[in-house]
């Protein structure tokens, strides 16, 4: 990595929050000049620059990066929209506004190397094999072969992993994927959902307790870390995780020994560690829900799962394979999908991704006999062409319909929908190149990351 500024401070601290991203190779290397960077950048080379663009020399000077396999992230302190659309066209792959933290840096580095991996992956022709399963995943997007490529590059490694993405997209399953192409495949893969038990007993969960520890605890149990022993411990919606929690959690992770509640024995267990959220971690660590020691000793090896609706075609391919697998299971002949059903699934935006996918093919087959899938057999939500509307909404409507709801509005989505939609096929468009969605809707980066985060919010609340 390259930091292109004329501050010494600025390329100081750069070169500090960058140091604790994985997937960089090697130390950051501080510029002072534009032509300092264009020397240093050697042809052909993988790198990513971080440039201010006065420092550079202007905007022209981003040409000389162009025909270069690097990632170039446009900075400035005197920059504004204009200014990050012009970067952008000009073949920068992001831009962040002058002052900047460590989270929004980071954030832009991450997704500069998952374009790498995802544009290696396009430029890569599939092989025949790449449509079958990999690990119980579907799929054979870009984004999903960048996903199994860091699955398989990843998984011998006993360092900790850290799956983020949206609420449906498979983290779970990721993490099965990991432990499975793991030296420890024949090991126990134990799961904990950090959201779903009382924080009261998720100590217990964890490290075990014996007997007469608490009201409750009528015999000695081992703990999720010592069931795991040899294995991998999933830890699930570990954002949920109480701050009290987090701090032996931190202890445990730190000494490799767990202290089961009401014992004075010390144990020591080898496991290795996979923690996944649907939260944004740099806003739960800024709002002083989630430590932020925890996080960077979880936070060494992360995998972002992309949502469905950045997954093209593989829509289509799920529906098809839970379709399959349904129509066994309730003894229904089903054989595909009409072109209309077809259009409606390629249509809507999943905001329960996955999950949201597979409950309305499993509702379709109960509900219907069988034959070809047409779009009237789809739920009501798929065929108004609009995402699942909060329960909160249809309360307060008292039209329990989603339909309904669209017809006595005159069919008009609110205005937020209507925004997402069409953010969403920016970014779908561009394979989910952020940067350069933002330019051809002649608007900053910051506004998408922003507003996703709004809109995850939203769906949580």
């Amino acid at each position: 990595m390259f930091i292109v500024d004329a501050d010494p401070v600025q390329r100081r601290i750069a070169a500090a929050h960058a140091g604790s991203l994985e997937g960089l190779a090697g130390p950051a290397l501080g510029l002072a000049s534009g032509d300092e960077a264009i020397g240093a950048v050697g042809e052909g080379s993988r790198a990513v620059v971080l440039a201010d663009l006065e420092t550079l020399g202007g905007i022209e000077a981003l040409a000389a990066f162009k025909s270069q396999p690097i990632r170039v992230i446009a900075t400035s302190a005197r920059g504004s929209i204009n200014t990050a659309v012009a970067a952008i066209k000009a073949g920068a792959v992001d831009y962040l506004p002058k002052p900047y933290g460590a989270a929004a840096l980071l954030e832009r580095l991450e997704a500069a190397i998952t374009q790498w991996d995802q544009a290696t992956a396009a430029a890569t022709p599939a092989p025949a094999a790449a449509a079958a399963p990999f690990e119980g995943f579907v799929g054979r997007s870009a984004a999903m072969r960048a996903v199994f490529e860091q699955i398989e590059r990843i998984a011998p490694s006993r360092a900790p992993v850290f799956i983020t993405g949206e609420s449906g997209t498979g983290k779970e399953l990721c993490a099965e994927a990991l432990h499975a192409r793991s030296g420890r495949g024949g090991k126990p893969f134990v799961a904990i959902n950090c959201g779903a038990i009382p924080k009261d007993l998720m100590e217990s969960e964890i490290f075990g307790h014996t007997r007469g520890a608490f009201t409750g605890a009528t015999e000695t149990r081992a703990g999720a870390a010592e069931l795991a022993d040899g294995g991998t411990l999933f830890l699930d919606e570990i954002g949920e995780m109480d701050l009290g929690l987090q701090a032996k959690l931190l202890r445990f992770l730190q000494s490799g020994t767990v202290q089961r509640v009401g014992d004075a024995t010390v144990r020591r267990v080898d496991v290795r560690i996979v923690s996944a959220t649907n939260r944004d971690p740099f806003t739960e660590i800024a709002a002083g829900r989630f430590r932020e020691d925890l996080f960077y000793r979880l936070h060494v090896l992360p995998i972002h799962m992309p949502p469905l609706r950045e997954r093209g075609d593989d829509v289509l391919l799920l529906a098809g394979a839970f379709l399959d697998r349904y129509a066994a299971e309730e003894g229904r002949d089903f054989r595909g999908f009409a072109p209309d059903a077809a259009a409606c699934l390629a249509g809507h935006i999943w905001p329960g991704n996955v999950r949201e996918l597979q409950n309305a093919i499993r509702r379709t087959v109960v509900l219907n006999q069988g034959g070809e899938v047409t779009a009237a057999m789809l739920p009501a939500t798929l065929r108004s062409g609009g995402a699942s509307l909060r329960p909160e909404t249809r309360a307060e409507t008292r039209i329990e319909d989603p339909a309904a709801m669209r017809a006595a509005s005159g069919g008009i989505m609110p205005f937020w929908e209507q925004e997402r939609s069409i953010i969403e096929s920016a970014v779908g468009a561009f394979a989910g190149n952020i940067a350069r969605a933002a330019a051809a809707l002649e608007i900053s980066p910051s506004t998408i990351y922003r507003k996703r985060q709004a809109w995850q919010e939203r769906r949580t609340s």
